[in-house]
């Protein structure tokens, strides 16, 4: 076996396609094992009474590299599985030990049927099955007993298979747009497009999409980007095959780089080859979980017969089944303005509607040409494009449908250039494109009550916004300059005030839009990276804002963008610099910039605070009084009054004598260190 993989390796590192790959791995399998058992069986008594079935993705004939191969040995229900045990023993021991992958399960055509009815996940494998070696009246009454609408209804195994994906979409964060993705499981990936061809042939009793072509499930264009996406993604897991040494479906980074060269991606001028490598792949993803999601809507119509009630809404669109849907085949073609219009009765119709019809969206990628120059500069679509960010729910659903249906890049086309894109550093594990929604979905929830629980301080700096649509206007473009080389957030605040003018904000509205994308990573630079107690640091940052409702404004931005990197970036001790900065900026603020501050009226106003936190008894407050008078006017301004109460406290009886004291800082998940000693 290890010549037959060297061949197929140097085969394909010559140009021969992947599916030739894959196909012709198996029916080597299939020779093997045929021989093998055939070799095995004549040592057997009533050998008409066991058959060798191919189930799983070897039951398809599609068998990656270092794929497992999945086997059933199959016995007439008069036998006994003791009685076989020794000869399977054998017969796998002899596969293993010729370098075979194999799992197996040995059922009687009954304990088949018991099991299938029990599992949705043996229901399927025994669906895809294929005769190897063995009588064919055998596996024939196999599948008669399981086959499609047998041990599962059409409709339940729909519905089972459905529940599935949406558990492991969900496994996944709903994204198949990490930066290190499970080419096979993630939203978008193989199992998806395996998932057509399971309800197909379970309803329909149909494998090859081309029988979905012909059956008005698919247009043409549609099939030919539901293979030529599957053919990318199987091209990619056979080179990662070959390259691991091992059945991998992981793509981390260093897998990404050795194979964007093996798959043909060179590095061009301003830009890597990885990053082309993982754009194609990114993009892939798109029209796969877009197809999927349409053909199941198609199937959920043809097999629980959802039609559906029929509710207009305006001239335009009306409700079929709960689902939007264009009142007429060529509505974009006429008035193009509704593309964007579909998004905004998206949300103003949440929760009765449950998505988009499946035709309307084909319309709809149908008519994306027509998304151009004249139409962005149209009034009307501009007014419906900002529309859809003033709505009170919906907006982060409606921007992430937007992208999957490729409006979002059609109508900006910075965005194109974000789509997409990878960031390969220390902090981000999504595209560019998919962390742009995720963090505007993590603005969105400051504004929701089920979410105020997690950072009630930023829910409540939220409400008093006086236009919150700008902060998600910023939180679009904050990133839209990557990947064209210089700094991007200077890059990206040009493309705000050029957007924010062409759709009719005011010059103030305009320049708050661009001053956060051009200063969006300050506050978190900032806090991490100087010492935010100085008062000279807190004046310089002051300066740069200007003004508490930037600094409202600049805050959110800041936690939604970090917490929008990662999961793990985000922590507690980083919420506490954050909100340090924002408080001592504040105070600053408070004092007038560019004025000069009544510095002894501040410092009495903090030394007063600072006492009532202070007990009275056993001259405490006596003894902190006379140490303050040692320290300089800077400290006041550097510190908070509960802090100096806490230094006050434990310094006053060790004035002098060199100290150290802990304080863990509650609420703030970190602990405060003092040290005291001599300059």
């Amino acid at each position: 076996m290890s010549r037959a993989h060297e061949t197929m390796r140097a085969a394909f590192e010559t140009g021969t396609d992947s599916s030739e790959i894959v196909y012709s791995r198996a029916r080597l399998i299939d020779l093997l094992l045929a021989e093998h058992w055939a070799v095995q069986i004549g040592d057997l008594d009533h050998p008409e009474q066991i058959a060798l079935v191919a189930t799983g993705g070897y039951g398809r004939a599609e068998l990656h590299p270092c794929s497992d191969i999945d086997l059933l040995i199959l016995l007439n229900n008069r036998c006994r599985v003791e009685k076989y045990r020794s000869f399977v023993s054998k017969f796998v021991t002899l596969l293993w030990d010729a370098g075979l992958n194999v799992g197996h399960s040995v059922r009687t055509i009954a304990q088949c049927d018991r099991e299938a009815r029990n599992d949705i996940t043996i229901a399927t494998n025994l669906l895809e099955s294929r005769l190897i070696a063995g009588p064919e009246p055998l596996f024939s009454e196999m599948q008669r007993r399981v086959g499609p609408n047998k041990a599962w209804s059409t409709e339940r195994f729909f519905r089972a298979k459905l529940a599935e994906q949406q558990d492991r979409h969900r496994k996944y964060g709903e994204t198949g747009y990490r930066l290190e993705p499970n080419l096979k499981e993630s939203p978008g990936g193989l199992r998806d497009a395996q998932m057509i061809g399971w309800v197909a042939k379970s309803h329909f009793g149909v494998a090859d999409p081309a029988k979905l072509l012909n059956r008005g499930f698919l247009n043409r264009q549609e099939y030919d980007e539901l293979i030529n996406a599957r053919a990318f993604l199987w091209r990619i897991r056979v080179a990662l095959h070959f390259l691991a040494g091992r059945s991998e479906d992981q793509l981390l980074f260093d897998h990404q780089r050795q194979l964007a060269p093996m798959l043909g991606f060179g590095n061009r001028k301003g830009r890597r080859g990885v990053e082309g490598f993982m754009r194609q792949y990114y993009r892939s993803v798109t029209t796969l979980r877009r197809l999927n999601e349409m053909l199941l809507q198609y199937f959920q119509e043809a097999i629980l017969g959802r039609s559906g009630k029929i509710r207009p809404i305006n001239e335009r669109f009306q409700s079929r089944g709960g689902y939007l849907e264009a009142r007429d085949s060529r509505l974009f073609e006429q008035q193009p303005s509704a593309m964007l219009e579909l998004f905004l009765i998206m949300e103003q119709q949440r929760p009765k509607l449950e998505g988009v019809r499946a035709g309307t969206i084909r319309q709809l990628r149908n008519s994306l040409s027509l998304i151009n120059a004249e139409f962005r500069a149209d009034p009307v679509t501009s007014e419906l494009f900002m529309a859809i960010f003033h709505q009170p729910k919906g907006v982060s659903h409606e921007l992430q449908r937007m992208n999957r249906y490729g409006v979002m890049a059609a109508y900006i086309p910075e965005f194109d250039r974000v789509t997409g894109l990878m960031q390969h550093d220390l902090f981000h594990i999504y595209t560019v494109d998919e962390h742009t929604l995720i963090l505007i979905r993590n603005l969105r929830r400051f504004a929701v009550p089920e979410w105020q629980h997690d950072l009630p301080t930023a829910s409540g700096i939220f409400a008093n916004l006086p236009k919150p649509q700008l902060l998600y206007l910023a939180g679009l473009f904050h990133d839209i300059g990557k990947g064209r080389g210089g700094d991007h957030s200077a890059i990206g605040a040009r493309i705000a005030t050029r957007f924010c003018r062409r759709h009719g904000l005011s010059f103030a509205d305009a320049h708050l839009v661009s001053w956060l994308v051009g200063n969006h990573l300050k506050m978190s630079m900032v806090s991490q990276r100087q010492d935010i107690s100085d008062p000279d640091v807190l004046a310089a940052f002051a300066d740069l804002v200007g003004d508490s409702t930037r600094l409202d404004y600049l805050l959110l931005l800041t936690i939604a963008d970090m917490r929008a990197t990662n999961p793990n970036v985000w922590n507690d001790w980083k919420a506490s610099l954050l909100f340090k900065l924002y408080d001592g900026t504040r105070r600053v603020l408070a004092r007038g910039i560019g004025s000069a501050p009544d510095r002894q009226q501040r410092i009495r106003d903090l030394k007063a605070q600072a006492l009532e936190l202070i007990d009275s008894a056993d001259n405490e407050r006596a003894r902190t009084q006379a140490f303050w008078r040692h320290l300089e006017d800077s400290y006041w301004l550097r510190h908070s009054p509960r802090e100096m109460a806490w230094h006050g406290r434990v310094l006053a009886k060790r004035w002098g004598r060199t100290t150290l004291a802990s304080s863990n800082k509650e609420g703030a998940g970190s602990t405060a260190l003092l040290v005291y000693a001599p300059d």
